[in-house]
């Protein structure tokens, strides 16, 4: 007698009743014996549609994949699907999570500190905040917008629903975007009495004579209030989600602004007196010289705030009223994990994931500075295999840590230049080599000779467009036939600020601009602003998107590169190939409510002629 209907577990309960003294026969024992083994079209049909239903409905995993997902559920029934495929390296968890946003319905979106408004963040307590990992986003229609990383949560939502006091409608993110939001509110529990700390700075014994030794900068930079303060500007910066911090020295108060979404604002203002002080505390944490105030200096501060660590590089110059200090914040929290959150057009996205598959030959992000090309490439690093292949780095400096790759850093002192380190590292057998930044002839030569032998090399350019790029690189030193053989694409890129949503509405249009969007066939009601509100700090933007146009390297055009590798032919190839140039991809971000015409144009030109967005 079989019994189909026993688990595995009940194997022991099986043998123990064959082995009673009952009439059964040999056979009849050994069939109790026997094991059932689900068949996985069971499991299918007993289960509902989960997240790896919508990974392969939405094409994210292959078929071969989401098989083996199911025969691991059936030697495991408690598998986690979604746990399975992202160590299994399969797929992403941004995926994941946007997978999961479809199976219940929900819409996905990215959560930043910066785009959180402190009223909205006080409909749930802060404990409870913490504890459960949900957050408040915003009210719409008399609704609490929250984001959560575990919609299949209920318990939770419901919590919130009855905390808030009002109706929720649940949104959902990456876990990472709730912890850096909860290091946030881990930060704000520190409290500055800044006005305090400015009046204590104020009463500090400063050394007035131009000969001001060390001991007296050392002591100046060691008080306490300077501490806070510098304390109290770091911390700040990364609450307001700055990129930089600039301390500058002015006739009678020492001025300092943060960088965010790429413009920058005022933030504070100190006595000029202590200006030297403040800037000696940054000097000392950063292990530079605080004797020397007549020459430039670079250096790196690690720090921990918030629980998290942060890398700051710091940047002195002399100017007439004393030296203008800035700090750059590497905060890892900001890396984008995904693609498409570049804000790259769909078509534009699947060629650059074709393109960082290739085995060999050369891909460049081209812009200025600022304008994310290491964050293109550190997301297109993320999406290669490092278990299975050599990925390093050569970069100068070293913006983040990255636990799949093995990172150089560039020090010119003592002669580990981009061409040194690129020359090494060609003999510890890489598979893939990104270069910080392509900037003299020989770096350029060993990149291209490692793309022709080989190797896929990423690397940045300093150029305005993506056709350009050709022309650059044969004005560094290298010859057209090289550079056919070698390249494969170009990305150009730019960020635009995004319209804030919590005071996003229609916006009018000048008799100036409404040319532009004419021809572009945007219409009046297309056409979106921001207000200002305390959440944009009145600017209207909150955020920031990119806008990009890719050069495709193909037989046509590598012909051409070798006949006349001009920026007047590259551009008009480009052209005629049909892809959208910086200015086209902003004006569909501009059609699709993201941006406004006047960011598009703050970064780049208008085309002519340029195609209608259809």
């Amino acid at each position: 007698m079989r019994l189909p209907f026993l688990h595995p577990k009940n194997q022991r309960a099986a043998e123990d009743l064959a082995n009673q003294a009952l009439p059964i026969d040999p056979d009849q024992v050994q069939g109790l014996c026997d094991l059932y083994t689900p068949d996985p079209q069971d499991i299918q049909t007993n289960r509902g549609r989960d997240v790896a239903d919508v990974l392969l409905e939405q094409g994210r995993i292959s078929q071969d994949t989401y098989q083996s997902l199911r025969q691991q559920q059936v030697l495991d029934p408690l598998c986690d699907p979604a746990a399975w495929l992202i160590r299994q390296k399969l797929t992403t968890a941004a995926d994941v999570q946007q997978a999961k946003a479809e199976l219940h319905g929900l819409r996905f979106q990215q959560i930043r500190p910066s785009d959180l408004d402190k009223s909205v963040l006080e409909r749930l307590p802060q404990d409870f905040m913490l504890r459960s990992r949900i957050l408040p986003v915003r009210i719409e229609d008399e609704t609490l917008v929250v984001a959560t990383s575990e919609p299949e949560n209920t318990f939770v939502l419901e919590e919130a629903r009855r905390l808030a006091k009002m109706d929720i409608r649940p949104v959902v993110c990456m876990p990472e975007d709730i912890e850096a939001v909860c290091s946030t509110l881990n930060d704000q529990q520190t409290d500055y009495d800044i006005d305090g700390i400015i009046s204590d700075m104020a009463d500090i014994e400063v050394v007035q004579d131009q000969q001001e030794h060390y001991e007296d900068l050392e002591q100046m930079a060691g008080q306490s209030p300077v501490i806070k303060f510098v304390n109290y500007l770091i911390s700040n910066a990364l609450r307001e989600g700055a990129s930089d911090i600039h301390i500058e020295p002015k006739d009678k108060v020492c001025r300092i602004r943060y960088r965010i979404d790429g413009v920058l604002f005022d933030a504070k203002q100190a006595p000029i007196k202590m200006h030297a002080a403040i800037v000696s505390r940054i000097k000392i944490m950063a292990n530079l010289d605080i004797s020397e105030r007549r020459l430039p200096q670079d250096g790196k501060i690690s720090a921990i705030v918030g629980g998290r660590p942060v890398d700051l590089r710091v940047s002195t110059l002399p100017t007439s009223h004393g030296e203008k200090t800035v700090i750059r914040i590497l905060d890892s929290n900001s890396i984008i994990l995904d693609l498409e959150q570049l804000g790259m057009q769909p078509d534009v996205c699947e060629a650059f994931r074709r393109q960082i598959q290739l085995p060999h030959g050369i891909l460049l992000v081209t812009g200025p500075t600022g304008s994310g090309k290491s964050t293109t490439l550190y997301t297109a690093l993320r999406h290669m295999d490092g278990d299975k292949l050599n990925i390093s780095t050569v970069e100068d400096p070293v913006e983040y840590q990255l636990d799949f790759c093995n990172q150089v850093q560039v020090n010119e002192k003592i002669g580990l230049t981009f061409a040194a380190a690129l020359r090494s590292l060609l003999r510890q057998d890489p598979d893939i080599i990104m270069v910080g930044e392509i900037r003299d002839a020989e770096t350029a030569h060993i990149a291209v000779q490692a793309a022709l032998t080989g190797h896929l090399v990423l690397s940045t350019l300093h150029t305005n467009d993506a056709p350009s790029s050709v022309t650059r690189l044969v004005n560094i030193g290298i010859e057209p036939y090289l550079i056919a053989a070698s390249l494969n694409a170009v990305l150009a890129q730019r960020l635009v600020r995004r319209i804030c949503p919590a005071c996003k509405r229609p916006s009018s249009i000048t008799d100036k601009l409404r040319p532009i969007l004419e021809r572009a066939g945007i219409g009046q009601e297309e056409v979106f602003q921001g207000a200002g509100c305390g959440r944009c700090r009145g600017s209207g933007y909150s955020g920031r998107i990119g806008i990009y146009e890719l050069l495709i390297v193909d037989d046509k055009l590598r012909e051409l590169i070798t006949a006349d590798p001009s920026v007047t032919a590259m551009r008009k190839a480009f052209r005629d190939s049909g892809a959208a140039s910086l200015f086209e991809d902003g004006m569909k971000k501009v059609k699709a409510g993201l941006t406004t015409i006047e960011e598009v144009l703050r970064v780049t030109q208008e085309d002519t002629p340029f195609e209608p967005i259809t």
